[in-house]
């Protein structure tokens, strides 16, 4: 299997090697492999499956915050500006 062969989606084509270079990328974006050298390589499976649930712990973290902004929402006066700023960071 040549590293220059194409995969064809709809319109667009993508290399094998520009495939190395975004999951490389994406190895760098994420915590859990970002630590590791150059060269400890990450199967490109593993990177994909750390992105999926760093994603997922992202989205529970962001529902986690909204909770607890809409929580400290309700304790004090609606038309207080602490009320304007959490009601921007919630939406």
């Amino acid at each position: 299997m040549s590293s220059r062969r194409s995969r064809q989606s709809g319109a667009s084509r993508i290399t094998d090697d520009q495939i190395i270079d975004l999951v490389s990328k994406l190895q760098q974006l994420l915590p859990e492999l970002r630590s590791r050298r150059r060269s400890d390589k990450v199967s490109a499976p593993k990177v994909l499956q750390e992105t999926c649930n760093y994603i997922r712990n992202l989205n529970r973290e962001v529902d986690d915050l909204s909770e607890r902004l809409s929580q400290l929402l309700s304790t004090i006066e609606a038309d207080s500006p602490e009320a304007a700023i959490i009601r921007s960071l919630i939406t």
